[in-house]
């Protein structure tokens, strides 16, 4: 798992209209990473639309928002258009980029074990360092959660 004041680690992926965005382009701002299992799933989209709710306060602080999952750039399209999201998503299919951030983990439901992705925010600073992690999210005020810790910090 990475800690606070690491680099965090360079990531190049695809969004959700096949352009691809880097850590190294976002220099300068804030960046909300957060990973998230699946589109179109419930606590997916309240998580997306709780960001996308929250986007102009985050971009009053510098910030920009980034989701990132294993689906396709297509799909994060579709899960754009259906519930009128705002924010970016990335396309991890790989799984490497969530594997570099330590939340491409065994998870276990209904008794059955599989890798999947741990719900987890990362803010990482204007410099590209780690300044707050969250991991194992509960959805439910999770975007405010954020913005509060970004307004202690900017």
């Amino acid at each position: 798992m990475l800690n606070i004041h690491e680099q965090a680690p360079s990531f190049s992926l695809p969004n959700q209209d096949n352009v691809e965005i880097s850590l190294r382009d976002l220099e300068g701002k804030w960046v909300i990473l957060y990973f998230y299992p699946k589109d179109n799933t419930p606590g997916c989209t309240s998580e997306a639309c709780d960001f996308t709710k929250a986007l102009p306060a985050f971009e009053a602080l510098n910030a920009v928002i980034l989701g990132v999952s294993p689906n396709s750039p297509k799909s994060h399209q579709n899960f754009i258009t259906k519930h009128n999201l705002e924010i970016t998503l990335l396309s991890d299919e790989s799984k490497e980029v969530a594997k570099s951030y330590g939340v491409w983990q065994m998870k276990k439901n209904y008794g059955k074990e599989y890798m999947g992705i741990v719900r987890s925010t990362f803010l990482i600073s204007p410099e590209g360092k780690i300044a707050k992690i969250w991991t194992n999210v509960k959805v439910k005020e999770h975007a405010n959660e954020v913005k509060r810790a970004l307004e202690s910090l900017a």
